[in-house]
């Protein structure tokens, strides 16, 4: 403790004016996982499992931050980031939250991967009033800061990418018969009701639907049944590997439909190529980042950039996988709420920061994709733009759309 004499000297600088300006006594407020030195950030990743094909996102993101660090870290203190596995498990999910918050004491969990493991974690991070930011997932539930104010996403939520598909099928296909190979969760449900909502009175074209688990080892009988309902328009809500398996079932039977494919499964080299680039032909989906692939981007500064930073710190990364594309972005925006932060590095400033992100941009995203938060908006993104695929990239074509959601949540 400070004697009589330092306490008097203190006073006599306040009085002074000198303390009051010198950057020493500028206020630093920590919470578990700050400090002068570092920031710990969570993350839970399939790194195993059905869906491990995304593990590769959380490895972008740990050489991202390396990059970061190797920079001088953030306003001085460098990132500890703790990435967990939970081999898209639910049960795993809680039990890797709850020793990143517990154990490893991190300020807050960053990107943790999948609708159902987010789902798991929700109750609990908001109990505990830690950060659950930039939630890997579309479902629209992580947009929702009235009963959920420690959860948010940032990619553009399913329903949203419904209705952008639903209203370029209403335009050029008014006619047509849709069939929908979904998968039984969270995330299939909501993209599901994207396209009724914002096929509105049009929702009849719909005239089959099939679901699948992840888990299932295969998903011919449901894509058989589904080409036989007559439909001459598929849509693909599937994971990676589901994903890549309906593509080539719809392939072989030699059924020839208006193929959608989900955002989350675009990825040339964890689903195109293992289902066959000849039946992946056509192929529409969104986009809202720079696709790697795209020779519209060959000679972007931006893309250059990023490739000349996963040949320094992820050279094992594939160069033509959009998810090493999308750990990036993620990741950078993760930055600039910590930058927002200062020194004011509590989880409620977190939260704070993640809400006042204006007219974001880093520029792997599309020109014209800007993001924008605010206490009562957690849909950081809500515009894409459509692409097909011509056998060895991705175009892009027409314009970027809005598929607003009006905040409304998932039941």
């Amino acid at each position: 403790m400070p004697g009589r004499r330092e306490n008097l000297a203190a006073l006599a600088m306040l009085a002074a004016g000198v303390l009051a300006t010198t950057p020493a006594s500028a206020q630093k407020t920590y919470d578990p996982g700050a400090s002068d030195t570092e920031i710990k950030v969570g993350n839970i990743m399939p790194y195993s499992g059905p869906a491990s094909s995304y593990g590769v996102i959380g490895k972008t993101e740990a050489a991202f931050f390396r990059m970061i660090n190797d920079q001088g870290g953030i306003n001085g203190r460098k990132i500890n980031f703790i990435s967990y596995d939970d081999a898209y498990s639910p049960p795993k999910a809680i039990e890797q939250a709850r020793k990143l918050v517990e154990s490893d004491e991190v300020l807050l969990i960053f990107q943790a991967l999948g609708t159902p493991s987010n789902s798991a974690i929700m109750k609990y991070m908001n109990a505990k009033k830690v950060p659950q930011l930039f939630v890997a997932s579309g479902g629209t539930k992580f947009g929702d800061p009235k009963n959920f104010p420690w959860t948010m996403g940032f990619q553009p939520n399913y329903q949203s990418e419904g209705r952008i598909y639903a209203k370029y099928i209403r335009d050029n296909f008014p006619n047509g018969k849709i069939a929908v190979f979904w998968q039984n969760d969270d995330a299939g449900k909501d993209q599901f009701k994207g396209l009724k909502d914002g096929l509105g009175d049009k929702a009849s074209m719909i005239i089959a639907d099939k679901s699948y688990e992840v888990s299932d080892p295969s998903i011919d009988s449901q894509i058989v049944a589904l080409r036989d309902s007559g439909a001459d328009i598929f849509f693909s809500w599937a994971a990676p590997k589901g994903s890549a398996q309906a593509i080539r079932k719809v392939g072989e039977l030699g059924w020839k439909p208006k193929f959608f494919l989900a955002n989350t499964a675009t990825s040339v080299a964890s689903v195109l190529k293992p289902a066959g680039l000849d039946y992946s032909k056509d192929i529409i989906s969104t986009i809202y980042l720079k696709e790697p692939t795209d020779p519209t981007w060959d000679k972007d500064p931006a893309v250059v950039k990023w490739r000349e930073f996963m040949d320094k710190y992820y050279p094992d990364g594939d160069k033509t996988n959009a998810n090493n594309v999308y750990g990036y972005v993620q990741a950078e925006a993760m930055v600039q709420v910590l930058k927002q932060c200062g020194d004011n590095l509590t989880r409620d400033n977190v939260m704070k920061q993640a809400a006042n992100l204006k007219n974001f941009h880093t520029d792997l995203m599309l020109p014209g994709i800007m993001v924008n938060t605010s206490a009562d908006d957690y849909f950081p993104i809500e515009q894409m733009q459509l692409m097909r695929f011509n056998g060895q990239a991705w175009e892009m074509f027409g314009d970027v759309i809005t598929g607003e959601v009006g905040h409304e949540r998932s039941q």
